[in-house]
């Protein structure tokens, strides 16, 4: 949690001083062009009021009111321009390239061409900014020499966008250094709450403990009475909550649990059998669509306990009647466990705040449904932990849907589970190795091989062969 927290204020701080830098050095640049363009717009018009040059300076001139910019004496001697007269069929009547080095005829009647063709009245081609005028004898089109000032503006953008990476990473090296200070309090609390919530989690035990010995007690001397039994309920509620907050805290603890690939097809199936049973009581239809032979990497226990809560929640909270519907599929290179049930109506901050501790959205069910609001919190835990993501969504605000996906193993057509495989149901055989495989099976089913609590699987060869090499090592429930 604190890394996340201090990934997001490094995030954070360097998108805001991107966004600054980017406004300011943008809006620099574009001023900086926009002057360029509109001082060359300024000697175009100048030339354009003159037949395409300068007019004849003297002290009786009379300036046009463009500013001080435009009243140099020296101003005719360093613009560098050119222009072309064309007839209405965009024939050349007269070429003027006397006050440029750089552009011969033949180069400017070609600039001049693709001007009248594409139609425009000013713009740049190539370095040069140009303006369209219509004269008695047809149509004047003078260029004025940018290539000096635009050189300039390359160049200014160029250090403008360097400062500003120079100066993006040194925040960046002075953020990430000092966001663990900044965070540090933080952290603190989080650990003191933490170990707050494990320490008296582990001394709330020991009462627990005590009373519910107190209460078979009392049950053996006095027999069995409404009293006790709410005691037993109270204390085994108790119970369930303070293991429920140790297991969260260890979970966000990051502790590192044991990781074996598992097949994560049964597991599903397993599980989502046992409430099949309480939603025929209820009265609510149980569906179940899961693809075979998908497996995981991950600690199969608390996979276990991940789906139980999400078909738990679902139950719980689906509405009278309902559907509740749980699929394992294969999606890309992860696999999709998606639990939906049909509701009474969710709102959108009930999505959001779903996973959040102790929050339960549907308070006038709250003392049915006999939750704490936990439950989903530890369900998210354990998909963090397996590097996976846990989502909520309504799509018509009556049905619920949540989705856990998670990285997946190979999915192997040998591949089986272990209950099966005990009991000779499954058939790994492949070649010459079948009847070798179903004696292993027969020894297995009978108890006469090793029993090991999984099926311990050798990656690099298929499982028919392990199988028939004694590698497979199997169990009877």
């Amino acid at each position: 949690m604190i890394r996340k927290l201090r990934t997001r204020l490094v995030l954070a701080s360097m998108l805001s001083l991107f966004a600054v830098l980017a406004i300011i050095m943008g809006g620099l640049n574009l001023m900086n062009y926009q002057r360029i363009v509109r001082d060359a717009d300024g000697v175009l018009a100048l030339l354009g009021e003159n037949g395409g040059k300068f007019p004849r300076i003297d002290d009786n001139y009379k300036w046009p009111e463009r500013g001080p910019r435009y009243r140099s004496r020296e101003l005719p001697f360093e613009t560098r321009y050119f222009s072309v007269l064309l007839d209405a069929n965009g024939n050349v009547l007269e070429t003027r390239t006397d006050r440029i080095a750089a552009v011969d005829a033949e180069e400017a009647q070609s600039y001049a061409r693709a001007v009248f063709e594409s139609g425009r009245t000013k713009g740049f081609q190539d370095i040069y900014r140009y303006l369209r005028l219509d004269e008695e004898g047809g149509v004047r089109i003078v260029f004025l020499d940018c290539g000096r000032p635009l050189t300039q503006f390359q160049s200014v953008l160029g250090r403008s966008v360097l400062i500003s990476a120079i100066g993006l990473a040194a925040v960046f090296l002075l953020i990430v250094l000092l966001s663990a200070r900044i965070v540090r309090p933080i952290a603190r609390s989080y650990e003191k709450q933490r170990r707050f919530i494990s320490d008296a989690g582990h001394e709330i035990r020991t009462p627990i403990t005590i009373i519910d010995a107190d209460t078979e007690i009392l049950e053996m001397e006095c027999g069995d009475n409404e009293w006790l039994s709410d005691i037993r309920q109270q204390t085994t509620r108790l119970a369930e909550l303070t293991n429920d907050l140790i297991f969260l805290s260890r979970m966000e603890e990051q502790e590192k649990a044991t990781m074996i690939e598992f097949p994560l097809s049964d597991v599903v199936s397993e599980t989502a059998a046992s409430f099949q049973g309480l939603a025929l009581t209820r009265g609510k239809t149980f569906e179940m669509d899961v693809a075979p032979m998908l497996s995981m990497v991950g600690n199969e226990k608390q996979i276990r306990q991940l789906v139980s809560i999400l078909l738990d929640n679902a139950m719980k909270y689906s509405d009278e009647r309902g559907t509740i519907r749980i699929g394992l599929h294969r999606q890309g290179k992860a696999v999709r466990l998606e639990v939906r049930n049909t509701t009474d109506g969710i709102s959108k901050e009930t999505l959001d705040n779903m996973f959040e501790r102790f929050y339960r959205g549907d308070v006038s069910r709250n003392s049915a449904t006999k939750g704490y609001g936990i439950g989903l919190s530890i369900a998210k835990a354990v998909g963090e932990a397996h590097k996976g993501k846990l989502t909520a969504e309504s799509t018509d605000g009556r049905t619920m849907v949540i989705t856990a996906s998670f990285p997946s193993a190979y999915s192997s057509g040998f591949a089986c589970s272990s209950r099966r495989f005990s009991a000779g149901l499954v058939g790994l055989s492949q070649g010459k190795s079948t009847q070798k495989c179903r004696q292993r099976r027969r020894k297995c089913a009978s108890g006469i091989l090793e029993t090991r609590p999984r099926i311990t699987l050798h990656h690099t060869m298929p499982m028919a062969h392990q199988c028939a090499m004694g590698i497979v090592r199997c169990y009877s429930e």
